[in-house]
């Protein structure tokens, strides 16, 4: 029997969209980032945005151990037999190094949108029949109904832009086995008007997306919350800044509610294909 892979990743992981970066110009520079990161003693990183088994390939090949997963492979743009076989490939070559991360991203994303818990069950379904063993897949999930779909298809949720309260309840719907795994935003800068600004200039395209303000609504916030850009008391929420011993605190209280590990997103308020790599170093020495 394989290692469950909440056993396997540690507590912390790195979530950047830079790192999925196509360019063959920062090739070199994202490999020197991936194994520096392993170093540091990150167990995973996340590859954010639409990414795919392709992307995750030369940090995998850069590194010696540590777990590259989809943050997320959206079911729209990849069918499920090409994800399939491109797991099964990337599996043979790095047995238990890779983790597809499965979502079905956001209507305004996606022009086949149409019944998306149903089609998340049929893709399942198809990589089943694939043989994509579902300890390797982890899903994007918010809501209660794919909460358990996480935990009776997958090895467990990478829940995103959600709130200790949303890890509480992931917790509760999940059970204890599955990997609860939510993303987190961290801020590392003390001054509170620059670190909700940079946090709000982040958020504001998450804001126009139903997904995360329904899920925002369902657990507590309001209308109000989300208007101009966002409450000091949704940023606070989603968001640690602040002091190092205010983020140190921010980050324990994901695990207290439930979380097995953490996908830490630094938001330094730069282009998003950069590398924050000094930031990560700081982060790593808060952790430790």
């Amino acid at each position: 029997m394989s290692t469950p892979l909440k056993d396997t990743i540690g507590r912390y992981g790195v979530f950047s969209i830079a790192l999925r970066s196509e360019d063959p110009a920062g090739r070199g520079e994202r490999a020197e980032a991936a194994a520096e990161l392993e170093e540091l003693g990150y167990g995973a990183l996340w590859l954010g945005g639409n990414s795919a088994a392709a992307n995750a390939v030369p940090l995998i090949e850069a590194t010696a151990k540590l777990t590259v997963g989809t943050g997320i492979q959206s079911i729209w743009q990849h069918d499920a037999g090409t994800a399939a076989a491109d797991f099964k490939e990337l599996q043979a070559a790095h047995p238990g190094r890779f983790v597809l991360g499965l979502g079905v991203s956001h209507a305004k994303l996606a022009d086949q949108y149409r019944r998306p818990y149903s089609s998340l069950v049929t893709y399942l379904d198809a990589l089943d029949a694939a043989g994509v063993p579902a300890e390797r897949r982890v899903l994007a999930a918010l809501g209660p109904k794919t909460l358990r779909l996480s935990g009776d298809r997958a090895a467990g949720a990478i829940p995103y832009l959600v709130t200790v309260e949303h890890t509480a309840h992931a917790r509760e719907v999940l059970g204890e086995a599955p990997l609860l795994a939510p993303e987190l935003g961290v801020i590392l800068e003390r001054d509170p008007g620059r670190a909700r600004a940079l946090a709000r200039d982040f958020l504001a395209f998450y804001l126009a997306l139903p997904n995360y303000t329904n899920n925002f609504l369902r657990h507590g916030f309001t209308e109000d919350d989300l208007a101009d850009g966002g409450s000091d008391r949704l940023v606070d929420a989603l968001f640690a800044w602040g002091e190092e011993n205010r983020i140190r605190e921010r980050i324990d209280a994901f695990f207290a509610a439930g979380a097995d590990h953490l996908a830490l997103q630094v938001v330094t308020g730069g282009p998003r294909d950069a590398l924050p790599r000094q930031q990560w170093r700081r982060l790593a020495a808060l952790l430790a």
